[in-house]
Formats: structure tokens, C-alpha cells, sequence
């Protein structure tokens, strides 16, 4: 991500967006289980809101200039922060309740490689567990902000079919603004 991107997700007027977008649908999808796990935690803000809704959190983030100072922040809790690639998580099949991922699907360089991803959620999965997001459209004022970035936008009208394959038989998506949401089991 770049520099602006880093910040602007580290900021107050982040924090309040997600207190105010985020935390009211996490509410409404329901319960996420013991045991989640958030695929690119950033700085940390989305891993905040999950520790307290579930009593085991796992954040595997790729960037270790971000997992080093998020698993310090964290250390003693009920979250556990690894530095993983998404692609090939290091954690055993069917262990989690829920896998989340908060604005970050966009940030898999290619849709090959989004597919690597949904495979491996699908397998770190328990039966019945949630694959639950959010992610933005693409838009032009978005493609801008993401100068010198990843930026492969997810067309959510593809995105059911995409899971399907990877054993995701009911996924809801809801486009809202600039972002969608989406709910897979």
C-alpha cells in the first residue's frame, strides 16, 4: 500500500467510519464465532473492533513493516498476529469460525491470485463458516487514490460465481456506495 493509504487507514477519521459503516453490519450478519481470523489487518483498526466479538483472533498480515508493531500493540490479548501471505495461509484446514477481510481484496495483485485466496479460505474454514468482507468498487476517484498501488477491483456481480468453485454454495452481496459486502458460506 502506499504511504497515504497507510495513514489514512491508521487515522481517526478511519476509525470513526468503521465505528459508524462497519461495526452495525458486523452486528447485523450475525455471530462470527470463536475462532476468526482477519486476512490483512493493516495497522490494525478492523482487528480492534474483531477482538471484541470474538474470543480467539488471528491477524495474518503480509506486510511485516505492519504485523511487527500490530502483534506488539496486541501482545497479551486474545489476537495473534502473523506475518502470512493469504495465498498460503499457514494455519490448519478447518480451524477457523470466520474468515474476514476488510478493504483488501483489491490489494491481490491479479484475479488468479484472488482465487488462490478464496481457495485457502475456504480450506482454513470450519463447515459452515463465514467468508465475510468488504471491498470498493472501481471507480475512477478510487483508482486514483491508489497511486503507486495495488488496485484489482472485484466486479461484485462475479464475485458468487467466483466462489462457487471453492465450495461457497450461499454468498449474499450488497453494494452500498463505493464499497460492497459480502457474506459466503
Amino acid at each position: 500500500m502506499n504511504r497515504a493509504h497507510i495513514e489514512y487507514l491508521s487515522s481517526p477519521e478511519w476509525a470513526t467510519k468503521l465505528q459508524e459503516e462497519l461495526v452495525p453490519w458486523l452486528d447485523a450478519a450475525g455471530d462470527l464465532g470463536d475462532d476468526v481470523l482477519e486476512i490483512g489487518p493493516g495497522p490494525g483498526q478492523t482487528t480492534d473492533i474483531l477482538r471484541r466479538r470474538a474470543a480467539r483472533v488471528t491477524a495474518a498480515e503480509l506486510d511485516a513493516s505492519l504485523a511487527a508493531p500490530l502483534a506488539e500493540r496486541l501482545a497479551g490479548t486474545n489476537v495473534e498476529v502473523h506475518c502470512a501471505d493469504a495465498t498460503d495461509l499457514p494455519f490448519d484446514t478447518g480451524r477457523f469460525s470466520a474468515v474476514t477481510m476488510f478493504s483488501v481484496l483489491h490489494h491481490v495483485p491479479s484475479p488468479e491470485e484472488q482465487d488462490r485466496v478464496f481457495a485457502e479460505v475456504r480450506r482454513v474454514l470450519r463447515p459452515g463458516g463465514a467468508f465475510v468482507g468488504v471491498d470498493p468498487v472501481d471507480r475512477p476517484d478510487l483508482r486514483m487514490s491508489h497511486d503507486d498501488d495495488t488496485f484489482v477491483p472485484v466486479d461484485p456481480a462475479t464475485l458468487p460465481g467466483r466462489l462457487e468453485p471453492f465450495g461457497f454454495t450461499e454468498t449474499t452481496v450488497d453494494l452500498i456506495d463505493f464499497q460492497f459486502r459480502f457474506i459466503a458460506r
